[in-house]
């Protein structure tokens, strides 16, 4: 019962880093400023996500798979992206901001599931 809560935890976490990493892009996108709230926001989920990702089964391996294959597609696509418009609005931007915001989620959770992936590897 507790690793089921576990997960739905971490499910819920990165599901709510997902959108405030999507609205804080779309917002970032109309002119206004980068806010550290938001980014401190996106860092602690990131962090929980990765707290709660169990690195014993074979989810901690598929999450660092996924979690590094978005990490390096979001990057490129910021930097490809950022110029692109569509009907005069700038889209390109839009994506930019969100992808930037997914970066700010995505390194820390990575970072401590790799961390407790080597310490779990070490101890075997």
């Amino acid at each position: 019962m507790i690793r089921a809560r576990e997960n739905m935890m971490g499910a819920w976490t990165f599901l709510i880093g997902v959108i405030v990493a999507t609205v804080g892009g779309i917002v970032l996108s109309f002119g206004y400023g980068v806010n550290p709230i938001i980014l401190a926001i996106l860092a602690v989920l990131g962090f929980v996500a990765g707290f709660t990702v169990d690195v014993e089964s074979s989810g901690g391996n598929k999450f660092l798979m996924s979690a590094v294959a978005l990490v390096i597609v979001s990057f490129a696509g910021q930097q490809g992206i950022a110029g692109v418009q569509f009907i005069g609005i700038n889209i390109g931007k839009i994506i930019s901001s969100t992808l930037a915001g997914l970066l700010v989620m995505l390194v820390p959770a990575t970072m401590v599931v790799a961390i407790k992936n080597l310490f779990s590897l070490s101890q075997r």
